[in-house]
């Protein structure tokens, strides 16, 4: 099942949700301008190698393993799609969520524009909630 109709956009979430940041950052354009915003930092990239450089930060952390990623139901803002993603995982001092909005808008049939915000990891209420 795909999360948001297909598109440049429904197929990076899709590559988002199931990892492969590769197969994401061959949605984008070369001239992707990319920015976000996480709890203790603001990140920028230039190109889709520096964006693949920036998700792996954030989902492949070695304190934190990654579970399972669900995505949250997209909208739009005229040309701008939002999507986004929930992130279940365990990291040192037990479960953890976190979730990303990105916004996005394509040009040619790839993502150009790209912004994200983080909540940062919050305790998961308990085991059963992964």
């Amino acid at each position: 099942m795909n999360a948001v109709p297909a598109s440049a956009t429904g197929g990076f979430v899709d590559a988002i949700l199931a990892r492969d940041f590769s197969r994401a950052c061959g949605l984008l354009h070369p001239d992707i301008d990319f920015r976000a915003m996480t709890p203790s930092r603001v990140w920028e990239a230039s190109g889709p190698a520096g964006v693949e450089e920036v998700l792996r930060a954030w989902f492949e952390h070695p304190e934190r393993a990654v579970e399972r990623v669900d995505p949250i139901e997209p909208a739009s803002v005229e040309d701008t799609r939002r999507v986004g993603w929930r992130v279940y995982g365990r990291g040192a001092d037990g479960p953890f969520v976190y979730e990303q909005q990105a916004y996005v808008r394509e040009d040619d049939g790839r993502v150009i524009w790209l912004r994200v915000m983080c909540s940062g990891p919050r305790p998961a209420g308990s085991v059963s909630s992964i």
